[in-house]
């Protein structure tokens, strides 16, 4: 349902609701971070990705017409971290300049046992492009050696379904112990590396993503199910 209005405070509402310890973020407006570190009692990492020149222009529009201006207001990576753990290093790596720019942002987080854990997110150049298997595999490289042999997650969207490219996935498996993926039909995942896996990574129901609308129906707020996994160190 298009209603041209800011749909910020409901996904803010959702997000905030949800019991999480770590968010994966991608596409998300630049200026939303400061609301989304407050709503959620997160420390917020931010990596711009597309569209952000004369960003001071493009805000005002989407708040005026966000039906307009879509998806050109600009779009960012996001990663919320919840206290206990804190972000302790971070790092932007550009994965590709056309056909848009997509970046993974890394973080080490420090846990409160004095482990760490490497957390990479990331949204990968559509598959008509035929860049996303390098773009994930360079991202699994550089996650694992900041790990160092320790913990890593690779997470966000894909622009992969495994029905598709299976092969990609089972290089990553075999190559730095990244675990399966969400679903063969998902473009959307949260893939592991030495974490023991306590709830298998699933797509929320799109109800979960749903708050009540005009005449009693449904605006559904984004158009990728939310993924959710549990994991937790060995």
């Amino acid at each position: 349902m298009q209603v041209n209005r800011s749909l910020r405070r409901e996904l803010l509402a959702k997000l905030a609701g949800w019991e999480w310890d770590v968010a994966l973020l991608q596409e998300v407006p630049p200026r939303w971070l400061a609301d989304l570190q407050r709503a959620t009692g997160a420390v917020g990492l931010r990596a711009l990705t597309s569209r952000n020149s004369l960003g001071w222009l493009r805000g005002p529009i989407a708040e005026w017409n966000p039906d307009l201006i879509r998806s050109n207001e600009g779009g960012s990576n996001v990663i919320l971290v919840r206290p206990p753990a804190r972000p302790i290093a971070t790092e932007v790596v550009e994965l590709a300049t056309r056909p848009e720019r997509r970046v993974a942002l890394l973080t080490r987080l420090a846990l409160p046992d004095g482990r760490s854990l490497v957390v990479a997110c990331l949204h990968l150049s559509v598959p008509a492009t035929g860049q996303g298997t390098a773009e994930v595999r360079r991202v699994a490289e550089i996650a694992s050696a900041w790990a160092d042999g320790g913990p890593f997650v690779v997470g966000g969207d894909l622009n992969l379904r495994p029905a598709q490219h299976q092969r990609a996935f089972d290089e990553l498996r075999a190559g730095f112990g990244l675990a399966a993926p969400t679903g063969p039909r998902s473009l959307d995942h949260l893939l592991v590396a030495d974490l023991e896996t306590v709830g298998a990574p699933v797509a929320l129901a799109a109800v979960e993503r749903e708050v009540p609308g005009p005449g009693g129906l449904a605006i559904r707020l984004s158009d990728h199910a939310p993924v959710m996994g549990a994991f937790r160190l060995r």
